[in-house]
């Protein structure tokens, strides 16, 4: 290129390594941009420290811990993952003879109810204690005592 005055314009100024003389063949103290890559430096790595290894991209391990909130038992089946062998169950009921099945015989007793009418609280689910199984595996999972 030429100005309109006949003088010619050099395209750019030579590099600082150009003017000072060093070996511009010597490779390049940073990663020359590849085809395609902004050469603005973005994006691009620096080189590592002489000596030290490149950086190595350990994968990371993602551990889900569930927290599994306190479970209250009533009288009625829970639905709920089961400690002992981890699969989502509702809890399967047995009923059992405990105190308030005793107090109730004895209290009836006290009364006059000796010719066996004493015994009706045996047969009545709502005085009994309450124990919770896993229906897959047999665990007992909890109890509710009515006293």
């Amino acid at each position: 290129m030429s100005a309109p005055s006949g003088v010619p314009v050099p395209s750019a100024p030579p590099s600082y390594e150009e003017t000072i003389g060093i070996n511009v063949s010597y490779p390049h103290a940073y990663p020359v941009p590849e085809h395609g890559q902004k050469p603005d430096g973005k994006g691009m790595n620096p080189p590592p420290y002489m000596g030290q290894p490149a950086p190595v991209n350990n994968p990371v391990t993602v551990q889900t811990v569930y927290v599994q909130q306190p479970v209250v038992f009533y009288d009625r089946p829970v639905q709920m993952c089961c400690p002992s062998c981890n699969q989502m169950i509702m809890t399967h009921l047995s009923y059992d003879s405990g105190a308030l099945t005793w107090l109730s015989c004895g209290g009836l007793c006290l009364l006059g109810c000796i010719a066996g009418c004493c015994l009706i609280p045996f047969c009545i689910d709502a005085l009994k204690d309450v124990d919770h199984t896993c229906p897959k595996c047999g665990a007992l999972i909890g109890s509710y005592k009515r006293l």
